[in-house]
């Protein structure tokens, strides 16, 4: 009998996540500020989608057509039920890797994607979808891969052949995975007790055993307990993609390309004495120890001279997605914490907090000009050069996102509202999806169960937060759920309700503005 989980974990799903990184549009900033000619918006492609929140989100919010697989026949059937719920252009189908990529009825792609699958299927796999990527992948088009890497796992790597032999060889047969993980990491925390020479040695990994033990299930079911689970370095990967005929570009995490929040300044110094751009990559993520990387590549690597990539970046837009006054002062990276220079930062997210989008280079003009016109105000803060790092860590951090064009926008805009509205019914009866389509940003915003809850009240003609906060509870009342909160259930109705209407007037005053300029609410 053919095992069709092919090693991975089937038995539990799959967290419902999001992943901005498979955004087609934050490739267009990514690239832009690395020099490199960005790949085109057009038809793209998941591979792996899991229970296809992203995939969904990105068709709604682009209006662009999709495709994709995942093995799993009860992800594929959630996903589906999404695609079915926006009508969005998604095309989605519980086909292995293998049976999907030898499809001859599939388009070329201006992206492919896949995150978090790289590191958790065996070679057959790998080989498949890299000659997929050299068969389908169009000329300029971006491949965004995620995958665990060294040396960030070197020392937990034993840690996990432990916990995943354990599974295998103690854990109760018939159990569920669930009670093989919690007696996993059970023995795994009795081991540690035992002070091991191992754990002397390596001494991260009692804390990282101890964050783990924490987490949701069902995440670690899948990130630890495959039977395919294997960290590469970098040059491992190019390698890898080498048949499929494309170059490493970038990054796709923003701030990584901001080197003052990745590496001290002598290791800046030894970076800039390594000229070959794979060793650089090796050496990057022996600095800020690397346990996962996020990389977009090209086919085709393409250069732009200086006036182009300024040309480039001037005409992207840009939109502010929190509210100004939550905006923090300071910037966490490997290399520790850096505060936003105010005469930088302030003027950039005062001309933002209307939270319409605009153009990088309408930013600098007015960031200019209110310049010129304050005699206090610093001239270092207008340098455009300064202004687009700034860009790089506000969008890093969440704070700004890439923003579409309005025709764009107005194509999406019925996805998204067919999808929200699905979401938000969903979050009457469960807290599933924290996370809603914008088709200013053509992504994911992040929006929990409560939020989700006051929207629908919104939509149901409810004007005030006290009754906002009504609707939710007579919600969470119909199912026996009550709130908590500082790790203390909520018991009375009163109780409840109070704890509702404060949050309900907080999201009015500082969440529902946002979300309504990102045409969400």
């Amino acid at each position: 009998m053919t095992d069709w989980t092919d090693g991975y974990i089937a038995g539990i799903d799959y967290t419902h996540g999001y992943y901005q990184e498979l955004n087609p549009l934050r490739t267009q900033l990514a690239f832009l500020y690395a020099g490199l000619v960005p790949p085109a918006l057009g038809v793209h492609c998941e591979l792996g989608f899991g229970q296809g929140l992203s995939v969904n989100i990105h068709a709604a919010a682009s209006g662009n057509t999709w495709h994709g697989c995942d093995f799993n026949p009860a992800q594929t059937r959630f996903a589906q039920s999404l695609a079915r719920a926006s009508g969005a252009p998604a095309h989605l189908t519980d086909e292995t890797f293998a049976e999907f990529c030898a499809r001859t009825d599939l388009p070329s792609f201006d992206s492919i994607g896949l995150h978090g699958i790289w590191s958790w299927i065996n070679d057959d796999n790998r080989a498949v979808i890299v000659d997929f990527v050299r068969r389908k992948l169009k000329v300029g088009g971006a491949l965004y891969v995620s995958y665990n890497t060294q040396p960030g796992w070197a020392a937990m790597a034993p840690m996990r052949d432990l916990l995943t032999e354990h599974t295998q060889r103690i854990g109760v047969a018939g159990g569920g995975i669930v009670s093989r993980i919690d007696g996993a990491l059970d023995f795994a925390t009795k081991l540690f007790a035992t002070q091991p020479r191992f754990a002397k040695n390596n001494p991260n990994v009692g804390g990282r055993l101890q964050q783990i033990s924490g987490q949701n299930r069902n995440y670690l079911a899948h990130e630890y307990f495959n039977r395919d689970w294997l960290p590469m370095p970098f040059s491992s990967m190019a390698q890898w993609l080498t048949p499929a005929k494309v170059g490493h570009a970038c990054s796709a995490f923003y701030t990584d390309h901001i080197d003052p929040l990745n590496l001290s300044s002598d290791q800046a110094k030894l970076m800039n004495e390594v000229t070959d751009p794979q060793f650089r990559e090796t050496v990057r993520d022996f600095m800020v120890d690397q346990q996962f990387r996020k990389d977009y590549w090209v086919k085709g690597v393409l250069r732009l001279s200086p006036l182009e990539r300024l040309q480039g970046l001037r005409a992207l837009r840009v939109v502010l997605t929190q509210a100004r006054a939550t905006v923090p002062t300071k910037i966490s990276g490997p290399a520790g914490e850096a505060a936003l220079q105010e005469d930088i930062y302030n003027p950039i997210l005062e001309l933002l907090s209307d939270h319409k989008p605009r153009t990088l280079g309408e930013i600098e003009q007015a960031v200019q000009m209110q310049s010129k016109t304050n005699a206090q105000a610093k001239t270092s803060g207008v340098n455009f050069k300064f202004m687009t790092e700034a860009i790089m860590i506000l969008a890093g951090a969440g704070i700004v996102s890439p923003a579409q064009d309005d025709a764009t926008i107005a194509r999406a805009k019925p996805y998204t509202q067919r999808l929200n509205t699905h979401f938000l019914e969903m979050a009457s009866s469960n807290d599933t999806a924290h996370y809603l389509a914008s088709p200013v940003t053509g992504a994911g915003v992040t929006v929990m169960r409560f939020g989700q809850l006051f929207l629908l009240a919104i939509q149901n003609g409810m004007q005030k937060p006290t009754e906002w906060a009504q609707f939710a509870w007579q919600s969470l009342q119909a199912q026996g759920q009550k709130l908590v909160h500082e790790g203390t259930t909520l018991e009375s109705a009163a109780e409840n309700l109070a704890e509702l209407t404060k949050q309900a007037k907080t999201f009015e005053s500082a969440r529902l503005p946002v979300l309504r300029a990102l045409l969400i609410a």
